[in-house]
C-alpha cells in the first residue's frame, strides 16, 4: 500500500490497534518535539505505553544540534510518568550516513507492520507542512535493516557521546542569544509578552502558575495564560503541536498550546515541569502557592516569547 495523506495516523497511530509493544524508527533527521508529541498522544489517547527506539541517521556527516540533543536526552532519561512510552534515542556515528526513513512495529520481538518512505520523524513531515509519501514494506526485512543500522549507532546519553558526534548551536539561536546578552533584543524577531496575572491583576488561585493548587492534583502543575487574540494570530503552533523553548537562563523546555480555545501554554509530558521552573526562578518552594507578591519581589509579572522558527522559541523571564 502507498500513502500520501493522513500519514500521521496511518504510520504513527493506527498500528496501535495491532497491540504492539515496540516501535523502531530509523530517520535521517528527527526532532525532540515530534518524539514528545508522539509520547503524549499515545498516553492521552491510547493509554498503552510502548518502547520507542529512535535512531537518527545523519549525525555522522552533519552533526547534531545541541538543543535538539538536550531534548532527546531529557526525553530518554526523565520521562517516567505512568502510561508514557519509554524512549531510547541513538545516533549513527560510524559507517555511511543514513538518510532513510523506516517505521517498524513489533510485538514480543516479532515484526508485524512496517513503513518506508520520505517522511522524517518530525512534525514538519507528519503535520501536513510538506508533501511526503510512505509505503508498507516487509516487516521481517525491516527488522533486519534496523538491526544493521543499530550496530553503527550510539546511545544519545553515552558518557563519551561528544567524542563520536559533533554538536553545534544553530546560528539562529546563537545569534539571538548573543544579541540578547548584549541588550540588543530588537533584532526583528516576532515576539509576544504574556502576563502571568489574571484579568483581575492577580495570580490565579487555582489557575496559571497555581493550576495544581487544588485537592488531588500535583501542586507544581502550571500553565502560562494565553489570550485568545494572541492564540488566533498563529504566533504559536496549534493543533497540539509541540515546540521547543530555550530560556534566558539556559534551560530547555518543550511546550504546547492546549485547553479549550487554546488558552494555556503547558509542558505536555509533565504539567509540573513548568511550575517547577517558575518556582525555581522566583525562589519559591517546590509545590508552594505563588502569589502576586512573589512575582513583584522577583521583578516582573510577565514573560516574553521570541519566535526563532515554527518550532523553536526563546523565552525571556529575566529582570
Amino acid at each position: 500500500m502507498f500513502y500520501s495523506s493522513n500519514l500521521r495516523d496511518t504510520v504513527l497511530l493506527d498500528p496501535l490497534s495491532l497491540a504492539p509493544d515496540t516501535l523502531k524508527i530509523v530517520s535521517g533527521y528527527a526532532s525532540d518535539t515530534m518524539l514528545s508529541w508522539h509520547i503524549t498522544r499515545i498516553a492521552e489517547q491510547y493509554h498503552v505505553p510502548l518502547k520507542i527506539l529512535l535512531i537518527v541517521g545523519m549525525c555522522r556527516s552533519e552533526g547534531m544540534s545541541e538543543p535538539l540533543h538536550k531534548g532527546f536526552k531529557e526525553l530518554m532519561e526523565n520521562n517516567n510518568l505512568p502510561n508514557h512510552s519509554k524512549a531510547v534515542c541513538q545516533y549513527v556515528y560510524e559507517g555511511a550516513p543514513v538518510h532513510s526513513k523506516l517505521y517498524l512495529w513489533e510485538k514480543d520481538g516479532v515484526p508485524i507492520k512496517s513503513f518506508i518512505g520520505s517522511a522524517n520523524y518530525t512534525q514538519a513531515a507528519f503535520f501536513g507542512g510538506r508533501r511526503e509519501v510512505m509505503a508498507e514494506c516487509d516487516p521481517t526485512s525491516s527488522q533486519e535493516y534496523f538491526s544493521n543500522i543499530e550496530s553503527n549507532s550510539i546511545y544519545c546519553n553515552h558518557a563519551e557521546i561528544g567524542e563520536y558526534v559533533t554538536f553545534y548551536t544553530p546560528s539562529s539561536i546563537s545569534n539571538f542569544a548573543r544579541d540578547f546578552s548584549q541588550g540588543m533584543v530588537n533584532s526583528g524577531l516576532e515576539h509576544v509578552t504574556l502576563s502571568l496575572l489574571t484579568y483581575k491583576d492577580e495570580v490565579g488561585e487555582k489557575s496559571g502558575l497555581n493550576w495544581g493548587q487544588r485537592e488531588g492534583r500535583e501542586p507544581n502543575q502550571a500553565y502560562i495564560p494565553l489570550p485568545a487574540k494572541i492564540a488566533r494570530t498563529g504566533f504559536f503552533p496549534v493543533f497540539q503541536q509541540h515546540f521547543a523553548v530555550v530560556t534566558d537562563d539556559g534551560k530547555q523546555l518543550i511546550l504546547r498550546v492546549e485547553q479549550q480555545n487554546d488558552k494555556a501554554i503547558t509542558t505536555p509530558l509533565n504539567n509540573s515541569l513548568l511550575g517547577e521552573y517558575f518556582r525555581g526562578r522566583l525562589g519559591v518552594a517546590n509545590g508552594a502557592f505563588v502569589s502576586k507578591q512573589d512575582l513583584l519581589n522577583y521583578g516582573r509579572t510577565d514573560v516574553t516569547f521570541y519566535k526563532i522558527d515554527d518550532e523553536q522559541f526563546f523565552m525571556d523571564f529575566s529582570v
